[in-house]
């Protein structure tokens, strides 16, 4: 049979697919549209198996806080021209409410969800999207928390922060635990203090100083002894590099100091308690090994000439 203009529209307005796409659909399905729709989502999907080799790197991390609830959730597509589609953004926050509110184990217990404000699993819903955006998308990881939670997202996307305090100042601590998610989003440290470094990396470094010690000339003839007190001396400095709340606080405007000594401050200047008891931060696409695309070599493939 010959799909009609009107019914190739209302399958292009209901999958977001092209118009010959459309048109072999409906031809094939015989004019039944929700047929056409599974005939569509069959090669979104097989297109989409062509393309889960193609490296998501790109995308959107967010950090979204609902009452005593949070979540930083990544999710990961090819290209930044795709993660600025208003549809993927949707997506994208609609996952962190799911995460939110069903609590998954994991991220493919996530996908079996019924997303949050739709009727389709996470994983249903992403197939869609991915029948309209043409592009591998990756729902990498999240983290959800409860408490007293501060949220902040920087650069459109790049990095999601969540703070957790433990305070009896409720919302009154909120500027504060602000001022600790923008540090913590500018600084990346990797522990809260320096009582949760684990003692292997704490025996890690000390190594690397001795090490650097008895490649020096002028400290390699001293006693190991003497060596490992300078380098328990030394941890200072990666404590003050990598723990939050030994950091100097970046807005030495407001408070020179450590953050450590800030949110001391700042509790007994608002007449109550405040401690950092946790932090979450994502930066979009850490750890994945980008491809170098060749262009020229793409488009000469696709041409036949190499």
């Amino acid at each position: 049979m010959k799909a009609s203009v009107s019914e190739i529209k209302e399958l292009m307005s209901a999958t977001g697919v092209g118009m010959m796409e459309c048109k072999k659909a409906l031809e094939e399905a015989e004019g039944d549209r929700e047929k056409a729709i599974t005939i569509l989502r069959e090669r979104g999907l097989a297109s989409q198996s062509k393309k889960s080799s193609r490296v998501a790197a790109e995308g959107i991390v967010t950090a979204v806080v609902e009452g005593n609830k949070g979540a930083v959730v990544e999710v990961n597509i090819e290209t930044d021209f795709a993660a600025n589609n208003d549809e993927f953004k949707a997506f994208v926050a609609n996952v962190a409410k799911t995460v939110i509110e069903k609590a998954p184990a994991d991220v493919e217990a996530l996908k079996k969800e019924i997303i949050s404000g739709g009727d389709k699993t996470v994983e249903e819903t992403l197939q869609d999207l991915f029948i309209k955006i043409r592009e591998n998308m990756v729902i990498r990881r999240f983290e959800r928390l409860e408490g007293v939670l501060v949220p902040y997202v920087h650069g459109n996307g790049r990095i999601g922060v969540i703070v957790k305090l433990d305070t009896d100042l409720g919302d009154k601590a909120f500027e504060v635990g602000k001022d600790c998610a923008l540090q913590v989003a500018a600084m990346n440290p990797s522990y809260l203090s320096k009582e949760t470094v684990p003692a292997s990396v704490i025996e890690s470094e000390k190594n690397i100083v001795i090490a650097q010690m008895n490649e020096d000339p002028k400290m390699a003839n001293k006693p190991d002894q003497v060596k490992a007190k300078i380098a328990e001396g030394k941890l200072g400095k990666y404590y003050t590099e990598n723990c939050l709340l030994e950091q100097a606080f970046v807005k030495s405007d407001v408070f020179d100091g450590t953050v450590g000594k800030y949110v001391e401050h700042a509790a007994k200047q608002l007449g109550g308690s405040i401690t950092v008891a946790q932090f979450v931060r994502f930066e979009r696409g850490e750890g994945i090994e980008k491809k170098a695309d060749d262009f020229a070599a793409e488009v000469a493939a696709m041409a036949g000439l190499k």
